[in-house]
């Protein structure tokens, strides 16, 4: 099996809050930003219902330069990349976890202003 399979990801959605670029010591660049996804139900009394997942996203190097030159607050977007997990001690002495998407490809998905109109019917 190859190993890109194992641990892929992909999602498209909206991007919550604008990108934060960070520049290390050593040049390295990083960007930390958070997705929107939306997924609809029926629920039992027949209504339609959203339901908004939210996605912890990170970015390395030149990826992480682009993403922060070219997305914003509210741009939807395509990512793939690779989920990880890590742990932190708070303040407090409380063991934190974080899931996160570390992306390795991503799109802005641009859409015309027709397209965005017969979307919100």
């Amino acid at each position: 099996m190859n190993n890109t399979i194992k641990n892929s990801v992909q999602l498209i959605g909206n991007i919550g809050k604008d990108v934060a670029l960070s520049t290390f010591e050593n040049g390295n660049k990083k960007v930390t930003l958070v997705l929107a996804t939306n997924d609809f139900y029926t629920n039992n009394k027949g209504e339609k219902v959203k339901q908004t997942e939210w996605h912890n996203l990170v970015a390395w190097g030149k990826t992480a330069e682009l993403m922060s030159e070219s997305i914003s607050k509210g741009n939807e977007v395509a990512i793939q990349g690779k989920l990880t997990s890590r742990s932190y001690t708070d303040k407090e002495g409380n063991t934190k976890y974080i899931t996160e998407v570390v992306v390795n490809e991503f799109f802005k998905i641009a859409r015309s202003s027709r397209e965005t109109d017969s979307l919100a019917n």
